[in-house]
């Protein structure tokens, strides 16, 4: 790539990388929060997720960083062995799995995932992300940042269940910071007004989100400055270490203990991690392809090499272990990216920011994020979404309905866990269908009978050819005619060669073979696997 192309790229570019920015600044502090690690782990692992696999990865629009996805087993990691130091070795062994995954061709099952479980899994994760910035939009921060679960405790319905949600709505509404929701309210009109008047979508070097963030930064200064009950306090701000000297710095960085290989236990919660944090990779993957204006198609092996990469870099200098977030993701498509220079500017700015001006970031308000974040969502889960399933019938939006609730009400990966099987139970039921299947009472004055089958038989075809053969009465004449077949299962085969050598011969049924090759055998003529085009070996 030559010195014009990168110049164009980062100008091109560095609008998104900012929104991405601001968007992961506060996401990776929340989830190293929840985790129960350094505030700077999650700051860490956003900078190598955003330079390193940015770099690395042949994403245009994918961004890794920490995941909510993985949290429960990052705090339950930490916990069970005690210090952070030694989980820093799981993420080295994560680290080596994903990229000896990634060298074994492993990041080829995303091509098993359908679109409609994609979509789904997009839209439960659109619906999850506005419900969850509803608090921080109106000023009530009791959650953690970047957490992607609407419900904490479960969905489990006792005599408690509706008096605990009605609780819930009282806190919430009786909780309401005035100052938050103007900045809230502002925050979002700029960034209508930015996708919608042409004049200010010109001025690409100064995206929307910069404009909402500084004017948020600006209100509440303003508010505190004249003692206004509207200020908004410090819980409502965004929060980052502030290191005043190198040794602080040095201070906060937490570098792996490599007794920890020596124990069991951590290699466990590395591969754990290395299967979890992978196919949430993978969907994400597929799920930035998607979003892509481009619909350029990522090399899954070689994201898994990146991601792999990435984690054990990170895991060495103290950062938390990193999957491709779809939340970033999105953000990233919806600023208008164009290539990965977006990640890694994202990256680039982290460091930049946490080095030398921590202190302005912890002014930003989190109502400002919010709002950036509450339209990426409802552009993930835009009700024409839902309504373009719906008109390709229960086929399509059942999977996509079911995939978007599971994800919303459990967690992603059990949602498209949820949507596949029901996307696989379609496709077997489909299967199981035969169009040339004959009830006896349609085959009751049917002298001549032609079965034409279809162009791949499987077994999950035997059942009904094996009633429909059974169903033809005697003295009959059939043709079974597989010009048209590519390939037919073996049993399906013996099932045929059953029919005409035996069953046909009791009922003095003739049988006609079309599209098969016939050979003979001494005692009986056989029927062997399909052989190539069109050729169903008798």
């Amino acid at each position: 790539m030559n010195k014009t192309t990168i110049v164009k790229q980062v100008k091109e570019n560095f609008p998104s990388g900012l929104v991405v920015f601001l968007v992961a600044l506060p996401l990776c502090l929340g989830i190293a929060l929840a985790s129960g690690a350094p505030p700077l782990s999650g700051i860490i692992a956003g900078i190598v997720g955003g330079i390193v696999v940015g770099y690395l990865s042949n994403s245009n629009i994918s961004v890794a960083g920490p995941a909510a996805g993985i949290v429960a087993i990052v705090l339950g990691a930490i916990t069970e062995l005690g210090s952070f130091d030694l989980f820093l070795c799981t993420g080295i062994i994560a680290g080596i799995i994903q990229l000896l995954l990634g060298v074994f061709r492993a990041g080829s099952i995303s091509n098993f995932f359908p679109n409609n479980v994609i979509e789904g899994m997009l839209a439960g994760i659109g619906i999850i992300i506005i419900f969850k910035q509803i608090p921080h939009a109106i000023g009530l921060d009791e959650d953690y940042e970047g957490n992607q679960r609407l419900f904490q405790h479960g969905l489990g319905v006792d005599k408690y269940f509706f008096r605990h949600i009605m609780e819930s709505v009282e806190n919430l509404f009786g909780s309401i910071h005035p100052g938050a929701i103007i900045v809230t309210l502002v925050s979002m009109g700029i960034l209508l007004m930015w996708d919608h008047i042409n004049i200010l979508r010109k001025i690409k070097l100064l995206p929307g989100a910069l404009v909402a963030v500084i004017i948020g930064i600006l209100l509440n200064e303003v508010f505190k400055a004249t003692g206004s009950k509207f200020a908004i306090g410090r819980e409502h701000l965004v929060t980052l270490p502030v290191p005043k000297t190198l040794g602080d710095f040095k201070n906060l960085i937490d570098f792996p203990n490599f007794k920890g290989f020596l124990i069991p236990r951590v290699w466990v919660i590395g591969a754990t991690i290395a299967a979890v944090a992978s196919i949430e990779t993978l969907l994400s993957i597929e799920a930035a392809d998607r979003i892509d204006p481009k619909k350029r198609i990522t090399d899954t092996n070689l994201e898994l090499r990146a991601q792999g990469i990435g984690n054990m870099i990170s895991a060495l200098i103290g950062g938390l272990p990193m999957t491709s977030v779809i939340v970033r993701s999105s953000a990233n498509a919806t600023a208008g990216a164009t290539s990965k220079a977006s990640t890694i500017i994202h990256g680039i700015l982290l460091l930049i920011c946490v080095l030398t001006i921590p202190m302005i970031l912890n002014l930003i308000p989190l109502a400002t994020l919010a709002a950036v974040l509450i339209l990426v969502g409802y552009k993930l889960a835009k009700p024409s979404t839902f309504l373009h399933f719906w008109k390709y019938g229960w086929y399509q939006f059942i999977p996509f309905i079911a995939t978007a609730l599971a994800v919303v009400f459990l967690d992603l990966l059990y949602g498209v866990g949820i949507g596949l099987a029901i996307s696989i139970f379609y496709i077997l039921e489909g299967n199981m269908k035969r169009a040339y299947y004959l009830s006896r009472e349609e085959l009751d004055d049917t002298k001549e009978l032609t079965i034409r089958l279809a162009e791949e038989v499987s077994f999950l075809n035997k059942a009904a050819i094996k009633k429909t053969l059974k169903n033809i009465k005697p003295n009959s004449v059939v043709t079974i005619n597989a010009e048209n077949s590519s390939y037919i299962d073996t049993e399906v085969l013996e099932i045929i060669q059953d029919f005409t050598n035996v069953l046909a011969k009791e009922e003095n049924i003739t049988v006609n073979l079309v599209g098969f090759e016939i050979y003979e055998k001494k005692s009986h003529d056989n029927i062997s696997r399909v052989s190539v085009k069109h050729k169903n070996t008798i």
